[in-house]
């Protein structure tokens, strides 16, 4: 796992800090299989939080815990100290949250505007029928909508696109436009599922940067593969291999455990310094 030089941002001390997210000791079945298995992990307010591990080690399923697409069969979420029993996806803005998926869901119909839009409705005043009547007020408080959307797209820098539909923006770009609506709602914690994937290495580099500088406003919690990209942004990364938690700490410190390099590597990688010395006889 090559490491690269951090990007720049707050980075409290997850012991002391507040907490924004808490899972704790997870478990997650599916028939027979336990896709988690007492798993947990604390996102302090302000870092980068990042969840690696190898294929199949249950980093998705956790997501999907966080976000409330699962309810564990065991454990709880935890917001800021409030248990979440029935968090479900709708349900996220109410808690200060947002996510974004590796299916991008956004509506090529609709105009990036439009669509970061979608995600500023948190912030609606009017009712339902308040918009579909065009009401005075209805009308004020879509421009405050679209005035929140062009400042996302700002600080995305993609506000130029913003006329444009989202099929016809390249992928990267596309990546962007669903990451803006998930910052239009204002979240104090970030969820990203894998959000460098399908990007190239300068790709990666900016959205390094652009994450990098949210923590100021936020909490994220990152699920990633690509190690560049968690080394360089995360303030304390969580190791899942088959289900449960086999590491937990700085970029530094994961790198240097050897149950994570064993997990990714293979179990003869932990056995390397206990092989005999080839140049070294030994007893028949």
């Amino acid at each position: 796992m090559p490491a690269s030089e951090k990007v720049a941002h707050a980075s409290p001390d997850p012991t002391t800090a507040t907490s924004a997210l808490e899972l704790r000791d997870v478990t997650v079945r599916f028939g027979g299989v336990t896709a988690l298995s007492g798993a947990g992990l604390q996102v302090a307010e302000h870092t980068v939080h990042g969840v690696i591990g190898p294929n199949g080690a249950g980093k998705t399923t956790l997501f999907n815990v966080a976000c409330g697409f699962l309810r564990p069969d065991e454990g709880e979420v935890v917001r800021r100290g409030e248990v979440l029993p029935r968090l479900r996806p709708h349900r996220l803005a109410s808690h200060g949250m947002a996510r974004t998926l590796q299916g991008l869901g956004l509506f090529d119909r609709m105009s990036v505007l439009d669509n970061v839009m979608v995600g500023a409705d948190r912030h609606s005043r009017s009712g339902f029928l308040g918009t579909m009547l065009a009401l005075p007020g209805a009308t004020r408080d879509e421009d405050r909508l679209r005035q929140r959307a062009m400042v996302a797209l700002e600080r995305l820098r993609i506000a130029e696109h913003a006329r444009r539909y989202p099929s016809s923006l390249p992928y990267a770009l596309r990546k962007r436009v669903a990451l803006a609506r998930a910052l239009v709602a204002e979240p104090t914690l970030l969820l990203l599922d894998e959000p460098a994937s399908g990007l190239s290495s300068e790709e990666m580099d900016e959205l390094a940067t652009l994450i990098g500088g949210l923590s100021g406003d936020m909490a994220v919690m990152l699920v990633e593969h690509h190690m560049d990209l968690v080394m360089k942004v995360c303030d304390r990364i969580t190791v899942l291999d088959f289900g449960r938690v086999i590491a937990d700490g700085s970029p530094a410190e994961v790198q240097q455990d050897p149950a994570v390099v064993a997990a990714y590597l293979g179990d003869d990688v932990a056995d390397l310094d206990e092989s005999p010395d080839p140049a070294t006889p030994t007893e028949a």
